[in-house]
């Protein structure tokens, strides 16, 4: 299809001219004799570039360009300015306002129609680069709306416009990069660049050099110059993900590029001067690490001044057919299948299920169901529950699990059983930790808000163990 372009200027001869040159070329052309006809042009056509006269009646073009630029619709639309007798000072307050080009009168033919086609090039990749960073946050995007998603979107609304850092805690699968990229999105930085280190992936040895960069010879295959990680993310977020697992030496570097906003490269003493939003992330109880020495306290207290918690998929069950379906969809499109209908039974199974492994775990669900399924997805393609990825049932001693019969001899429903068994193996760590809360929270994996959670649910008193 040919390209759109609106020829704005209040000479009848030129807007004639233009449109010759540029339909004589196959574009479509549009006109207009004032900036006013411009803008209301604009509103009510697709139009892929404009060709805009400086010197206008009433409305300078000069003023006509800022409001394009204001509003959401033609903000990037390339825009090239003309004038018979424009000022240096007009010259470079559109350049200031986002002219694409400017052109001075005579017009040159041949130059016109390079510049246009350069232009319309550069708008379409600029399109294509946009649509390609939406579809990646889409695939980013949270889903939910239970109670427990609802208020940690609240807490991103408030903390994502600040400049505060932020420490994401939770168990392994729960969104916490998911949030780390929202909080960026929603921020004053999303324009700029977001970089994810996970540190856990990491050798301890490699751990500096790829955080902080290095020099030519700074060590063994040290070849060239590189920039690390806070310089790639300057002006932008960097999200440092399984901090708690990040060595001693590397922690240090690190607290100081908090403190100063500088860093060195490995072999270099220069500082060099970095502007970046530190948001961390871990599954451990980072103030049991502080406290057995193993994460140091100052370094602690720098991230964690803003902390979220993720809430796990079991504490969010009514979010986990809207996710599921999302899943579904989302695997359908990258594969370019079609996408399975999945019946209501499913979902409820679904729904129903414990997640030890979370949002994660119930992704790979989805997408082994929608592999191995057939036009639809139905309760016989669910995997058993507690299957591993090799396709073996997790297996345990039938002795040490509780009895299935109440007390009245009944059979115990599934909910009930999964409660007993959860309730037994929470005392039976409390008893061999010597009931040290922090530290049976790090054993089950749970922070220790939702493990005196549970003992309240399940009425676990010390008298008990």
């Amino acid at each position: 299809m040919a390209a759109t372009i609106l020829v704005v200027d209040d000479e009848k001869n030129i807007r004639r001219a233009l449109r010759m040159v540029l339909e004589g070329s196959g574009f479509h052309t549009l006109e207009a004799g004032s900036a006013e006809d411009c803008i209301e042009t604009l509103d009510s056509n697709e139009v892929d570039l404009v060709i805009l006269d400086v010197r206008l009646p009433k409305m300078s073009g000069i003023e006509a360009l800022s409001r394009i630029r204001k509003k959401p619709a033609t903000r990037r639309l390339p825009v090239l300015m003309v004038s018979g007798h424009a000022s240096v000072a007009e010259a470079v307050e559109a350049v200031q306002l986002g002219a694409t080009d400017f052109f001075e009168k005579p017009l040159d033919r041949d130059r016109v129609l390079v510049t246009v086609r350069n232009a319309l090039k550069t708008w379409q990749l600029q399109r294509e680069v946009e649509q390609l960073r939406a579809d990646a946050e889409h695939r980013y995007e949270m889903i939910g709306e239970s109670a427990a998603i609802r208020e940690l979107f609240a807490q991103l609304e408030k903390i994502a416009p600040t400049t505060g850092r932020v420490l994401i805690a939770g168990e392994s699968g729960t969104g916490k990069e998911l949030v780390a990229r929202a909080i960026h999105r929603l921020s004053p930085r999303a324009e700029g660049p977001f970089i994810k280190v996970n540190c856990a992936a990491i050798p301890a040895e490699l751990i500096e050099s790829e955080l902080f960069g290095y020099e030519r010879g700074a060590f063994t295959g040290a070849q060239g110059r590189k920039k690390g990680m806070f310089e790639l993310a300057n002006e932008g977020t960097l999200f440092l993900d399984e901090i708690g697992d990040m060595s001693a030496s590397a922690q240090a570097k690190v607290l100081r590029a908090l403190q100063s906003g500088e860093i060195s490269r490995v072999g270099s003493e220069k500082a060099i001067a970095v502007d970046v939003r530190v948001l961390a992330a871990t599954n451990k109880d980072l103030e049991v690490e502080v406290q057995e020495g193993r994460f140091r306290e100052d370094l602690f207290f720098r991230l964690n001044v803003v902390p979220i918690l993720t809430p796990p998929l079991r504490e969010r069950k009514g979010d986990i057919p809207l996710l599921a379906k999302g899943f579904l969809r989302e695997f359908s499109l990258e594969n370019g299948l079609r996408e399975k209908p999945i019946d209501d039974d499913v979902l409820e199974e679904l729904a129903d299920r414990h997640w030890p492994g979370n949002v994660r775990e119930l992704r790979n669900v989805v997408e082994r169901m929608a592999i191995l399924s057939g036009d639809r997805i139905t309760v016989d393609d669910l995997p058993e529950e507690g299957v591993l990825s090799v396709g073996r049932r997790e297996s345990g001693p039938p002795s040490d699990l509780p009895p299935t019969l109440d007390g009245s001899g009944g059979r115990l429903t599934l909910r009930e059983y999964r409660s007993r068994v959860e309730k037994e193996y929470i005392l039976q760590t409390l008893d061999e930790v010597g009931w040290n809360i922090s530290r049976a929270a790090t054993i089950l994996g749970v922070e220790r808000t939702n493990l005196h959670k549970k003992m309240r649910t399940y009425g676990i008193r010390r008298a008990e163990g």
